[in-house]
Order: structure tokens, then C-alpha cells, then sequence
């Protein structure tokens, strides 16, 4: 796969597809800008070169707006080039569409070394349904793509994929760094290799525990993760069983392995979570002492022990998904004492991806201490798990 190094990018214009699905509050600002940092690297480089810079990405997904008249306001990147205006400390040319004369036109009469932002690319349902005619049109744009959107590698849509049949393409800085690393951890990992994986979806995850049960050294579980694995193996812990396909493939796993750690205590409050708090009402007991009026929260004392233990002898450590529901302080300890233990051991290369996971470890104030913050969630889970992503693929050929 070649990288933004192996061409002659002097005075060309490149399309890079970015990764600016950032969170925005009620009033569009940005309340992390974290993906947005992370491009930096591949937009200096290439105004080095004095490249014509567009970028181009999705945010949200609008198709799913109620209100078709707010749909522009709420979903639009203009404040993403605001903030990158604050970030490269120059102005970001921002276009209100993607393709059409008017965009071709503003494109051309923008000088050498500028950046130029695209609106967001999802406004045309051509991008999510992989359309040829769309990506040919992005295509005409520019002499060169990048792909620097690892997040997104997983999704055959047409800036992903489509674009790569009508332009000399390759992977940005960031794209290429996640590829480097993400492929250590599955082709030479340092051993013990200890993976932390919890959050809620475990229709996506499970195929990366399967992996990891025979790469790993030790596989610790948590979040709602845990919870359904124990469900499905007959536990009472306040949840129905997952879908058939799903419990097939945990009634396989062996619960006796020795990679594979589960809590051994919880804590627990009421179902309706927000009365619980209200009350007060808390307690820490085993997984399988689940009345039925409750819900399990949070990794106990003793689970967290038991994991700091395992991850205090790891030489390479991956997490992906919370401990429990971080965001509400009664049960934040999990997720934030398992943070610790991950910084704590300086010497293991520490790798931390999925949304919720780089949120939850933002909070504790650890960030800036993990080796690899990956930018994929879905896409670093399918790496992982052995998969071709279609917009690697795509780079490929």
C-alpha cells in the first residue's frame, strides 16, 4: 500500500478523506476535537509540498434527521472548519457541497498550499451507497486521494472506496500509523499480550474475543460485554439472552479457559438506573446474585484487583470499550482504576481504540499517556479480528 511519501505531490491538488465525525452540542460547537487533531500531520505535510488541499468527510448521519429544514444546520462541517481555522491558524476555505461547477470552479481558483474543507459528504446518499458517478465526480476534483479515515475503512461508500478506480490513491499519515501498529498487535504482539474488552456491543466484538482467545495471553471482560457472556451461560444477572447467532458462538467459548477473565463481583443498583442513583441504592455482590429489579453497573473491588493484577505483568495491552457506565460517577471506578492500572505499567506498549474507550480514558486524564490512541471503533474491531476492510483494499490495488 503506498503512502503520501511515494509520489510527487509538489503543486498537485490532493483529496483526502478525513475522519471529522466529531461530537457537537445543542449549538454545533465542537466538544472534542480529537479527530480533527489527529489529520494534522497529513495536511502540514502536504502544504509543505505547497499542495491544493480538499478535504472531505461525513458527520452524523443525516439521512436520519426528523426535520429535513435542520438537517443542514445540525449535521453541516462548518464548524469543523472553524476549528481547524484555529488549529492551522489560517483560514480554511469551507464549501457549502461536494461536487457540481460551482464547488470545481472554487476549487480551481484556490491557490497552491491552501486548504479547502468540502460539506459533508453524507448529504448525498451517492456516498453511502458506494455510487460510481459520485466518486467520479469527487474524483475530477483533484490529481491525487488519501484515504487518512481509518474509521470509516470498514464502509464500501464512494469516498472510500469508488474514488480509488479514478485517482492514483493512498493512505494518509494517520491511515498508515494505524495499519503499522494495529498489524504488530496482530501479527507480532509483545507478550503478555492482555486485551481489556467491554462497552455494550457484542454483536461487533465478539468475532475480536474469538481472535484474541487464541492470540492473547489474557482476555478481560467487562460492561455490558461480561454481562451477556454470563447470561448466556446460565448467570442471572438482570438481562435477557442475546440473539441465537451470538449465544451460539459464546456457548462455544469454554468459561473454564484460562485466558479468559471474568467479574467476580459487581456493583449493582435498581434497573431504572436514574431512581437507583436518586435513592442511593447500591450494593457489591457477585454477578449471579442479581435480584430482579436490578441491574449490574460496574466491575466490584475485587474484579478490579484481579484485572490491575493482570494488566500490572502485561508487555502489550489493548482496550477497547468501558467497565461500566463511566459516565455516571457511582459507576465510573471500573473503567477509571482499570485506566490507571494501564498507565501505570510505563513499560507495556498501551493501545486504546472505540469512541466510548478514548472518551472514558479523556475523562480520567490519561490520554496523552497511551502509546496508540486509535481513531476506529467498528473499523479497528474488523482489523482485529482478521477482516479485509474494503477501503484498504481498495489502496491496495
Amino acid at each position: 500500500m503506498k503512502t503520501l511519501r511515494d509520489f510527487d505531490l509538489q503543486e498537485k491538488t490532493v483529496l483526502v478523506r478525513c475522519d471529522f465525525n466529531v461530537p457537537l452540542d445543542e449549538k454545533g460547537n465542537i466538544l472534542d476535537d480529537f479527530r480533527i487533531e489527529k489529520t494534522l500531520p497529513t495536511i502540514k505535510y502536504l502544504k509543505e509540498k505547497k499542495a491544493k488541499i480538499i478535504l472531505m468527510s461525513h458527520l452524523g448521519r443525516p439521512e436520519e434527521a426528523k426535520d429535513s429544514r435542520l438537517r443542514e444546520k445540525q449535521f453541516s462541517l462548518r464548524p469543523v472548519a472553524i476549528r481547524l481555522s484555529e488549529l492551522l491558524k489560517e483560514e480554511i476555505k469551507f464549501l457549502p457541497g461536494c461536487i457540481g461547477k460551482n464547488i470545481a470552479k472554487e476549487v480551481k481558483k484556490t491557490k497552491p498550499g491552501k486548504v479547502i474543507l468540502l460539506e459533508n459528504l453524507r448529504f448525498y446518499r451517492e456516498e453511502t451507497e458506494g455510487d460510481l458517478n459520485f466518486a467520479k465526480e469527487l474524483a475530477q476534483l483533484a490529481d491525487f486521494y488519501f484515504n487518512d479515515a481509518f474509521a470509516v475503512c470498514h464502509r464500501a461508500h464512494a469516498s472510500v472506496v469508488g474514488i480509488t478506480k479514478y485517482l492514483p490513491s493512498g493512505a494518509g499519515s494517520l491511515l498508515a500509523r494505524e495499519i503499522k501498529i494495529l498489524s504488530k498487535v496482530l501479527q507480532e504482539p509483545w507478550h503478555p499480550l492482555v486485551v481489556i474488552i467491554g462497552g455494550v456491543k457484542i454483536d461487533t466484538k465478539i468475532k475480536t474475543i474469538e481472535q484474541f482467545l487464541k492470540k492473547a495471553d489474557h482476555l478481560l471482560l467487562g460492561g455490558e460485554i461480561s454481562n451477556i457472556f454470563l447470561r448466556a451461560k446460565g448467570v442471572c444477572v438482570g438481562k435477557p439472552l442475546p440473539e441465537k447467532e451470538v449465544l451460539d458462538r459464546i456457548e462455544r467459548i469454554q468459561l473454564t479457559d484460562s485466558k479468559l477473565h471474568l467479574p467476580i463481583d459487581s456493583i449493582i443498583s435498581l434497573a431504572d438506573m436514574e431512581k437507583g442513583i436518586e435513592e442511593g441504592y447500591f450494593r457489591k455482590a457477585a454477578p449471579g446474585l442479581v435480584r430482579k429489579d436490578e441491574e449490574i453497573y460496574d466491575l466490584g473491588p475485587e474484579t478490579i484487583k484481579v484485572f490491575s493484577r493482570i494488566i500490572r505483568e502485561a508487555k502489550m495491552i489493548l482496550w477497547n470499550g468501558p467497565m461500566g457506565v463511566y459516565e455516571k460517577k457511582p459507576f465510573e471506578a471500573g473503567t477509571r482504576e482499570i485506566a490507571r492500572a494501564v498507565i501505570k505499567n510505563y513499560p507495556a506498549f498501551t493501545i486504546v481504540g472505540g469512541g466510548d474507550t478514548v472518551s472514558a480514558v479523556g475523562k480520567f486524564g490519561v490520554l496523552e499517556k497511551i502509546d496508540h490512541v486509535s481513531t476506529g471503533g467498528g473499523a479497528m474491531l474488523d482489523f482485529l479480528s482478521g477482516e479485509k476492510l474494503p477501503g484498504l483494499e481498495a489502496l491496495k490495488k
